[in-house]
């Protein structure tokens, strides 16, 4: 671990919806493509745009879409024009699949991005690796896509749940205490991200309670009336986008905050920022924080994110920023867009610093295809320097020590017949 001093303050952006920033980002392309005339490289998202968790879908939209516009303007992939074409998954697993088959079979995309629903993504990655398309996983967390159903075609650039809470349960109980009470969605990730808090929490000798429920749950009453009678040292947030926030809101409202400390793994940048001042709050993991002062390549990223797009870019615009350029590397190291060729060229493969945007070395690791990037462990708070200063990070985690071995994994790659 290495802590971070002195972290400098940008101003936030005001929240553009839907696809504001989109527009924004597709200048280049339409020029481009009409000026050279030749087969562009089609790049086929899917993402839930609609339902509780459009926001961080439309940040990595976002992302993708600055970097096919930063791509187009650089010579696009293989000296061709790339276009990204994104389909809605409306947060629903048969709608997902059958957004990324039309992609495959009718649009004849050469590679495909997404899902932030795990189970989606997971599912995707059944029709990509039957298709033998190359397929990156942009921000679903769930262990199992590059664990035990892993795909030889399948990367992924978000941390893996057991990643983001191998690195903050150390913190929650070093400050808090290793009583916990655990309110989480009731789905691939929710699952995935209990079970990994609660090996990392026995391991130092922690006792739980908790619910499970619905990933669109709107009372949490219930279950908060349950927390407060639990009486732990620190209640977990595990819900996702709207749902996180309403649960976060209600929380304060009841006034738990007052008898025990908040936290979890994610509270991303969309959430916390549409939570009222008292619940931008609580120890957090961010799995990429734009506020590096001493990283030049962020630095001037962030600047020319918030020139193209009036909005200050979150980990989900990274997500997608990086998904492109892993495209591009990918390619430019096969010399192909066949899927075994660009498979087998990204494993192992580090990131440039003008990609990574962090310290350290970033690499996809060959033996699971998960990226190793660091964690940014810190506080949520009010805004303090400007509105999207809402999180400071005290500790940076290194994707490799957070992520364990392949072997713990459980991936077994199959290489393609």
């Amino acid at each position: 671990m290495s802590k971070i001093s002195a972290l400098g303050r940008i101003p936030r952006r005001t929240i553009l919806r839907a696809g504001v920033a989109a527009g924004a980002l597709q200048i280049a392309s339409p020029f481009i493509l009409t000026a050279r005339g030749e087969t562009p490289v089609k790049i086929g998202m899917v993402n839930p745009l609609t339902g509780v968790l459009s926001a961080l879908a439309q940040s990595e939209v976002d992302g993708a879409k600055y970097a096919e516009a930063e791509l187009n303007k650089k010579g696009g992939i293989l000296g061709r024009p790339v276009e990204l074409l994104v389909e809605d998954s409306a947060n629903d697993v048969g709608t997902g699949v059958q957004k990324t088959r039309k992609l495959i079979d009718r649009d004849q995309v050469n590679v495909i991005l997404g899902d932030v629903n795990s189970g989606i993504a997971a599912a995707m990655g059944q029709v990509t690796n039957e298709k033998k398309v190359f397929h990156i996983v942009p921000g679903g967390h769930t262990d199992t896509i590059t664990g035990t159903d892993c795909h030889w075609n399948v990367f992924r650039v978000c941390n893996t749940t057991s990643m983001d809470t191998a690195a903050i349960t150390p913190e929650l109980v070093k400050r808090f205490g290793k009583k916990w009470f655990f309110v989480t969605p009731d789905y691939a990730y929710g699952h995935s991200l209990q079970d990994g808090f609660i090996k990392a929490l026995k391991k130092l000798g922690g006792t739980y309670d908790g619910d499970y429920l619905p990933i669109n749950n709107q009372d949490f009453s219930a279950t908060l009336i349950k927390a407060k009678g639990y009486k732990p040292d620190v209640l977990l947030n595990n819900m996702g986008g709207l749902t996180q926030i309403n649960c976060m809101k209600q929380v304060v409202q009841f006034g738990l905050q007052k008898d025990m400390a908040l936290g979890g793994a994610l509270f991303e940048l969309e959430s916390v920022k549409a939570c009222p001042p008292d619940a931008q709050t609580g120890w957090w993991a961010m799995e990429w924080w734009w506020n590096q002062p001493n990283v030049p390549e962020a630095v001037k990223f962030v600047a020319d994110f918030r020139a193209a797009t009036k909005k200050t870019p979150s980990a989900r615009d990274w997500f997608g920023y990086v998904a492109m350029h892993s495209v591009r590397l990918a390619a430019e190291r096969a010399k192909s867009l066949e899927g075994p060729k660009m498979a087998k060229a990204m494993e192992d493969m580090e990131l440039p610093p003008e990609v990574a945007l962090q310290p350290g070395k970033v690499r996809y690791r060959a033996g699971d295809h998960e990226l190793m990037p660091n964690i940014f462990v810190g506080q949520a708070h009010p805004p303090k320097s400007g509105p999207d200063d809402v999180f400071t990070a005290s500790t940076l985690v290194s994707g490799e020590q957070a992520a364990g071995s392949v072997a713990d994994t459980g991936c077994k790659m199959v290489e393609p017949s």
